[in-house]
């Protein structure tokens, strides 16, 4: 397998991988501007948009971009995040041309005609309320929030329903003009594909958008703070956000490692003390996730109202236990969950495709498996405990508690018994 990448004279990005002997490709256009690149009066609608692109274009009606795919058995698909908003679609290999075709006349010529805004209007906000419905998707906005308040990044992608109930098609249109210029996008495809003809195609239809360059995005300050909101629910609802790399950084290696130590798995420390030595819950988990300039190491459980205390402070504790203990089977162990969850994950022409554009994105380039494992294996058990004592004692920290949470700890408490 070979990845090949170009660019077109105005800043068009492709990027490819062909997959012998698959007979399906994945295919989509990723456009570099998602939540974080919105304005505060602009919240929530980089999501507003993924959603318009689907309801009709200059050249197809909202059915006719679904008939189009699904006729020939293919999905189609799009997805926003904090940093990109992306349109993506599966199909067999004889019709690649048909899915790039649609997925560049949805990106470039959507109409936004007002009774569909409406309609899609009504949508999102069902898509709110039932957010708001879902504890484990509440409390993970609220942590973002506290992690990096009053800025871009610390918002809901959804954005509120005050503002999504405002937006109008010159808002759209406008988002379009600042964010999705030439130099924006990047054309990632994997599996049954021909490069060279997905050259062709991107010159025909994006080579003749104009240059311009993107807003770039306010610097990331991890803030730390908590929220915590009472309710009458059946578990108490607990989450830890700890200030951690940017994926630019070598050290991201290092904190998903310890994260997956930490609480990746049935073997690692969290699963087993909390869970299945105290039976304190049924889920936890700890994960580290980035961005281009910050990043967080987050743990997250549910637990009954009268346990959520306990479960706060033995979390703390196991952390720093982690910073004095961490064997060097326990880091072997992470580190193989890491390179087997990408080496398997790489299987999927999909997840191939969303991997290369990824890289694209933080790199303009994508670094080879070989050297993505290298340094993975680089990380040793000392780097680990280092790491983890940065965790459990100095690194700055965000907490969100929903539910019957009167019996859990405060931030404050427990950066007290971080430091103690």
């Amino acid at each position: 397998m070979t990845v090949r990448q170009d660019q077109l004279k105005n800043g068009f990005r492709i990027v490819s991988e062909h997959m012998p002997g698959l007979q399906s490709a994945a295919i989509g256009i990723w456009v570099t501007a998602g939540g974080r690149h919105e304005r505060i009066e602009q919240n929530g609608i980089a999501h507003f948009l993924e959603h318009m692109a689907f309801k009709g274009t200059e050249r197809r009606s909202a059915l006719q971009i679904a008939e189009a795919i699904e006729d020939v058995g293919g999905y189609i698909n799009a997805y926003t995040s904090r940093e990109v908003t992306a349109y993506y679609a599966r199909v067999l290999k004889d019709d690649v041309a048909l899915a790039m075709d649609v997925i560049g006349d949805i990106v470039l010529n959507p109409v936004f005609d007002p009774r569909e805004i409406e309609v899609e209007r009504g949508v999102i906000l069902q898509e709110i309320g039932q957010a708001y419905d879902t504890p484990d998707d509440v409390i993970f906005d609220w942590l973002q929030e506290q992690s990096y308040h009053d800025q871009p990044l610390g918002r809901t992608i959804l954005g509120p329903s005050e503002r999504v109930s405002a937006f109008s098609r010159e808002d759209l249109s406008g988002f379009v003009a600042e964010h999705y210029g030439p130099e924006q996008m990047i054309l990632s495809a994997a599996g049954a594909v021909d490069h060279d003809a997905l050259m062709k195609m991107a010159e025909e239809m994006f080579g003749h958008l104009q240059p311009r360059k993107g807003l770039i995005p306010d610097a990331a300050r991890f803030t730390g703070g908590e929220a915590r909101q009472e309710k009458e629910l059946e578990q108490a609802h607990f989450a830890l956000a700890l200030e951690s790399p940017g994926y630019r950084e070598d050290a991201i290696y290092t904190a998903q490692i310890y994260s997956t130590a930490l609480g990746g798995g049935m073997s690692s420390r969290l699963f087993q003390e909390v869970r299945e030595k105290r039976g304190l819950c049924y889920t936890i988990f700890a994960q580290t996730g980035a961005y281009a300039d910050t990043g967080t190491t987050t743990i997250y459980a549910g637990t009954s109202a009268d346990q959520v205390g306990a479960l706060a402070t033995i979390t703390i504790d196991e952390m720093k236990r982690a910073a004095e203990d961490m064997s060097a089977e326990e880091v072997a162990r992470a580190r193989a969950q890491m390179k087997a969850g990408m080496l398997m994950g790489l299987e999927s022409p999909s997840n191939r495709a969303e991997r290369l554009a990824r890289l694209v994105q933080i790199w303009g380039r994508v670094p080879s498996l070989e050297d993505t494992v290298a340094k993975i294996d680089a990380v040793g058990t000392e780097d680990v405990k280092a790491f983890a004592e940065t965790m459990a004692v100095q690194a700055p920290a965000a907490l969100a508690l929903y539910g019957p949470v009167a019996g859990a700890p405060s931030l404050t408490e427990l950066q007290e018994r971080r430091a103690a």
